[in-house]
């Protein structure tokens, strides 16, 4: 494979999925480590993800950005967050992961609506300060300097004590047998807790990430309440999960 094919996939799966490893990526390319870590640094060179320990992240989860010029998929993400509004209700109690798609819903609340919103993201909570009917509750713990969100141990405890209406979250992985996976152990353990600290949850997912898996799972698909794609319900691609216990948006 020509180095501007391994760098296409390598950009691909760092926009899709916002982080990835150089392991995963050399396996999928079948080429050592050395040469996607070089390909990485080069990219990281021109301005076109950022390079870090062991891995890459884009530069659209990496940096807090008005104008979201790097966001992937962009309209996709959108049209999730637009449908994931309206299940919000006056005076609910929320939580609001952390992610691209994630951050686009607290962009589109309607400013009139009155919320109180947890969440463990530094973006989500500097776009929410946007919205005088928020109450806005940052969960604390140790801050992830590449994903701008808390997690481990303190963040745990602090979920323990709350029980939100809805909690909206990402995903890197999601697949219809294995659930719902990432790559991080931490971020695992962190979203765990999101989902035990919610009466409901909601999943906000681009269709690309859809029949995909990791190494760790988060939950299985049942855990989870409602998915949103960008897509219709009766969308092809959504044949297997319209056999699971979920709803569809």
């Amino acid at each position: 494979m020509l180095k501007e094919e391994r760098q296409r996939v390598i950009l691909n799966e760092v926009e899709l999925h916002n982080r990835v490893q150089l392991i995963d990526i050399a396996e999928k390319l079948n080429v050592s480590i050395d040469t996607v870590r070089r390909d990485v640094k080069e990219l990281d060179a021109e301005s076109r993800l950022r390079k870090v320990h062991g891995g890459a992240i884009s530069l659209g989860f990496a940096a807090y950005s008005p104008k979201r010029n790097s966001v992937y998929a962009l309209d996709e993400k959108i049209v999730i967050a637009e449908k994931s509004a309206t299940l919000l209700k006056e005076n609910s109690v929320v939580l609001i992961d952390g992610g691209t798609t994630c951050l686009e819903l607290a962009r589109l609340l309607p400013p009139k609506l009155k919320l109180t919103c947890f969440t463990l993201s530094l973006q989500v909570a500097m776009e929410l300060l946007n919205k005088p009917n928020v109450e806005i509750i940052f969960i604390g713990g140790k801050l992830s300097s590449d994903a701008q969100i808390s997690y481990g141990g303190n963040t745990i405890n602090n979920l323990a004590e709350i029980k939100v209406d809805y909690s909206f979250i990402g995903t890197g992985y999601v697949d219809t047998e294995f659930g719902l996976t990432e790559f991080d152990w931490d971020i695992v353990q962190t979203k765990k807790a999101v989902i035990k600290a919610s009466k409901k949850t909601v999943l906000l997912c681009i269709s690309e990430k859809l029949n995909s898996q990791h190494r760790f799972k988060t939950c299985s698909l049942n855990l989870i309440d409602t998915m949103v794609t960008e897509l219709e319900p009766d969308h092809l691609l959504l044949k297997n999960f319209r056999n699971q216990d979920i709803q569809l948006l």
